[in-house]
């Protein structure tokens, strides 16, 4: 097609989900389901005006899911205003560290024993599988100003941090398939892949959000400097903190994360003899520009502008990769292996891994089932897919992770879209009739 007709195609998708979204959020359906539909409409199974073979393709979507995550991680970073040291951010370390590596090791189980796998292709896919999803699982994630529920909170802070932390094992997987350079006995592995890169991006990402966020409102506040362009400043942490932690070694993924964290704890340093607008007699009602600039709203006005336009564009990045999704299922191919491969994952490697990795915990059984089900798995696992295809794996076992991949992202976003809604309706009945 012509770039002219590419530009009337996009525009109209994009009118269309304008028009139609008020409609779709009355419905049992997520944004998702709509934009997997819509990628089936326009691929190879409908008019096929869009064909994109993963294997063919693998460089240009992984870049465009890596955005994609960028774009989320970062979101979900500044909903999640709970400082880093609170004992609610407990379980969801516990989600994404020990969860989440007993979750590849069940997936490498089955694909060693279920699939004919070797070691090394059964933890990649483990790996590629394992992390649960923060752009599709928007319908309970925390909103900031919220109270941030236990269960919502969790979800939201595991799908942030294990986007990072399997990202080491996909490193491990690679490296046993001589793909990447694991060093003698592994040591590079140990501390540059996993230790590094874990801490790294944490500390990193922390640095720069709080510097950047601390300039501002300074600028702001004590200069009337540096007002405006919000969107210049969430693009800008996003790619300095990203690069900054992928040149150290370190994890871009989570460095974004722990950016966006920062940046919405960075704190407002009144003037002495002054008071919050709005509050002394008399005094007209505070215009954007004046609280952007007043040191008791600086900080608060710059989170809600970037996360108002993180947000944006975080829906946008959703329908463009969601779409390329659905575009890409005639790839998937002929396996019978899907119909039991994927009810184990939801049905019992997810669900055993949640109760194993919060054993002793003070979590009830019934909020540990719930986090059990919705494993929302999405573009993350569709990186991690592009990724590996992008770094070497060919052959069978390439055609047999398209196929594994795309068929439980697939599922992931019916099932889960249908059973989102009514269970968080259920679960906040009996919250509050507790």
């Amino acid at each position: 097609m012509s770039n002219a007709t590419w530009a009337l195609l996009a525009g109209l998708i994009l009118i269309a989900m304008m028009l139609i979204g008020t409609l779709v959020s009355r419905l049992p359906l997520s944004g998702a389901m709509i934009y997997l539909g819509l990628g089936v409409l326009l691929g190879p199974y409908g008019i096929a005006v869009i064909d994109l073979a993963p294997i063919a393709h693998a460089a240009t979507l992984e870049l465009m899911t890596e955005i994609a995550l960028l774009i989320s991680l970062f979101s979900v970073g500044l909903k999640l205003e709970v400082p880093m040291l609170d004992r609610r951010w407990i379980a969801p370390y516990r989600l994404a560290f020990l969860s989440m590596a007993l979750t590849v090791g069940l997936i490498a189980a089955v694909g060693m024993y279920g699939l004919g796998l070797p070691l090394g292709a059964a933890i990649l896919l483990g790996a590629i599988l394992a992390p649960t999803d923060p752009v599709l699982a928007s319908a309970i994630q925390s909103e900031p100003g919220s109270d941030h529920e236990p269960t919502r909170f969790s979800l939201a802070g595991e799908g942030a941090l294990n986007d990072g932390t399997a990202f080491p094992l996909v490193l491990l997987g690679l490296g046993m398939m001589q793909l990447h350079d694991l060093g003698d006995l592994g040591w590079r592995w140990w501390t540059v892949d996993l230790i590094w890169s874990t801490i790294g991006g944490g500390l990193i990402g922390t640095l720069l959000g709080a510097a950047l966020g601390k300039l501002v409102i300074h600028l702001r506040t004590r200069h009337h400097s540096a007002v405006g362009m919000d969107e210049f400043l969430s693009l800008g942490v996003i790619a300095v903190s990203f690069g900054a932690a992928q040149l150290c070694l370190a994890s871009g993924f989570l460095s974004v994360f722990f950016a966006g964290l920062a940046l919405r704890r960075a704190r407002n340093f009144p003037l002495a003899g002054t008071a919050p607008l709005g509050r002394i007699p008399g005094e007209h009602q505070p215009d954007v520009e004046d609280a952007a600039t007043h040191s008791h709203h600086a900080s608060g006005v710059m989170t809600r502008a970037v996360l108002g336009f993180n947000e944006q564009l975080e829906r946008i990045a959703e329908l463009g990769v969601v779409l390329m999704i659905g575009t890409m299922l005639p790839y998937i191919a002929s396996a019978s292996s899907l119909w039991w491969f994927i009810p184990l994952l939801f049905l019992i490697v997810r669900p055993a891994s949640i109760l194993l990795g919060m054993a002793g915990s003070t979590v009830p059984l019934h909020r540990q089932a719930l986090v059990g089900w919705l494993g929302i798995r999405g573009i993350g696992s569709v990186y991690y897919l592009m990724f590996a295809l992008n770094h070497g794996v060919s052959g069978g076992i390439a055609q047999q992770f398209v196929t594994l991949t795309l068929g439980v992202v697939t599922a992931s976003i019916l099932v889960h879209g249908i059973t989102v809604q009514p269970l968080m309706k259920w679960f906040e009945r009996r919250r509050y009739q507790q």
